[in-house]
């Protein structure tokens, strides 16, 4: 397994893809509960491949993520070749970013010398998909990158 295998939740998500997927193997709804019941192991195979694929086509679409914590924001843009990253933190610790008004703290003290920021770029060290994963792993999440790219603009004016 390349990745990890989705959760019992994802797989009840993706059950029509996954009815899909078995079909493009000429396995049907009867030959996969007997799959289950006398080759577990084919069947754990099975799953694995399915959430390798599922993964690879998140990864693939995966152009920005996002890592809030409590004082940090990370923002990474996952370019071809490399990551770009902005780093933003709260030099004040009473600052939430996980909450709404954390947020709004930054939007009135961005360029105040209570939050620093770093800008940063980086080749892939590895294959950019084991890249992302790692930091999907560490809990960057998916984002459509307007929040990059907002800040990204107001840095580079």
């Amino acid at each position: 397994m390349k990745y990890k295998r989705l959760t019992k939740e994802q797989f009840e998500a993706l059950h029509q893809e996954f009815t899909t997927f078995l079909a493009t193997q000429s396995i049907d709804k009867a030959e996969w509960d007997k799959i289950k019941t006398d080759k577990p192991e084919v069947a754990e195979q099975e799953l694995d491949v399915f959430s390798d694929l599922i993964w690879e086509g998140v990864l693939t679409n995966a152009n920005y993520l996002e890592h809030f914590s409590k004082n940090h924001i990370f923002l990474f843009h996952c370019q071809e070749k490399l990551i770009q990253s902005i780093v933003l933190k709260a030099l004040d610790p009473e600052v939430d970013f996980m909450k709404q008004e954390g947020l709004q703290w930054l939007s009135d003290n961005l360029f105040t010398d209570t939050v620093e920021i770093h800008l940063g770029k980086k080749d892939y060290e590895e294959e950019r998909y084991a890249a992302i994963f790692e930091l999907i792993k560490q809990g960057a999440i998916l984002s459509d990158g307007q929040l990059y790219l907002q800040i990204n603009g107001i840095i580079q004016s």
